[in-house]
């Protein structure tokens, strides 16, 4: 595994710097919100990347997949390629959450655009809240996010260290006054501060979670279709599929799969879905049906031909002999 922050483009520019530099075509964008008693928020999907960055207080990061999580104040949370999210002050499901004030705002489909969140506070106001989030992003109004960015996983959570505390507060504190005065020269000082908050806070993460879910290359095309692969191992991809997620002909993706990958796109996505097969075997206790839907095959025994060529067992054999190995640990 290529590791990120040394990773190289063809250039000779360091990648996270190119990624981060790619959105910055997009607006600069950033508000301070502030909740208190119970409150909850939810931010949709958009094109760009962002962050919010919990001042005070602490709630939960409600995702769109996977459990909720704890935050405190400090805690960072990253949207690299801009995910939908959500935050509350207890845990509960996305859907449950009203759109963020900021959002309803400009949203003309909004049902009452007019009415305010009762927990809303005006981020100017002198009156403690209970929480305060300095949010920020650039918004693409044109192209697409950098494939390097769009290979990370969704949502990325950073809790400083000590020794990097006070650097990103001291950047929020400025982005904060940024964002409540809009003193002349804004507009080329908020761009200045997202950048540096975006790569401060990556950057940390990276060292936070070097085994962690991240690109298994430094080829930027390849690394976003190893994460379509990852992610959506349901699907019915065909290499032409894949090649049309990063912009490739069929000929030319496979050729640098091959060579970034160590082996062809349709061998290396085979063996995903049954290795993820295999441990749901072992983890769950899923009808072999549903398991055979999950990782990308249309009957049990399309999935049951497969598993038995590459592991030499039937699927419901290797179950039994799963189970019998647990009970007997």
């Amino acid at each position: 595994m290529v590791a990120i922050t040394r990773a190289r483009a063809g250039s000779g520019t360091d990648i996270l710097s190119e990624a981060i530099g790619s959105v910055r075509i997009g607006r600069a964008q950033a508000c301070r919100v502030r909740q208190s008693g119970s409150w909850g928020m939810r931010f949709p999907a958009f094109a760009g990347s962002g962050f919010h960055i919990l001042l005070r207080g602490s709630g939960w990061l409600i995702p769109a997949t996977g459990r909720p999580r704890a935050l405190k104040a400090g805690d960072v949370v990253l949207t690299p390629f801009g995910a939908e999210l959500g935050f509350s002050h207890a845990p509960g499901l996305l859907k449950d959450l009203p759109l963020a004030a900021e959002v309803v705002s400009e949203d003309p489909d909004s049902p009452d655009p007019h009415s305010p969140d009762p927990h809303s506070l005006d981020p100017s106001s002198p009156d403690p809240a209970d929480v305060e989030f300095l949010c920020g992003a650039y918004w693409l109004d044109h192209g697409q996010v950098h494939p390097y960015l769009r290979a990370l996983p969704e949502l990325l959570v950073v809790s400083p260290g000590h020794d990097r505390v006070l650097q990103l507060r001291l950047l929020a504190d400025l982005l904060a006054v940024d964002v409540s005065d809009a003193p002349p020269g804004s507009g080329a000082t908020r761009p200045a501060l997202l950048d540096l908050l975006l790569t401060h806070a990556l950057r940390q993460w990276l060292e936070q979670n070097r085994d962690a879910d991240r690109p298994e290359t430094d080829d930027p095309a390849i690394a976003v279709a190893l994460r379509e692969i990852r992610t959506s191992l349901h699907k019915p991809w065909t290499v032409e599929q894949l090649g049309k997620t990063v912009g490739m002909s069929r000929t030319a993706f496979t050729k640098r799969f091959t060579a970034m990958v160590g082996k062809p796109p349709m061998t290396y996505l085979t063996g995903r879905r049954l290795s993820h097969g295999a441990r749901l075997l072992r983890e769950t206790k899923a009808p072999l049906a549903t398991i055979a839907r999950q990782v990308g095959y249309s009957t049990e025994f399309a999935f049951g031909a497969a598993f038995r060529r590459e592991y030499g067992i039937s699927p419901g054999r290797f179950r039994d002999l799963e189970s019998r190995r647990a009970c007997d640990a």
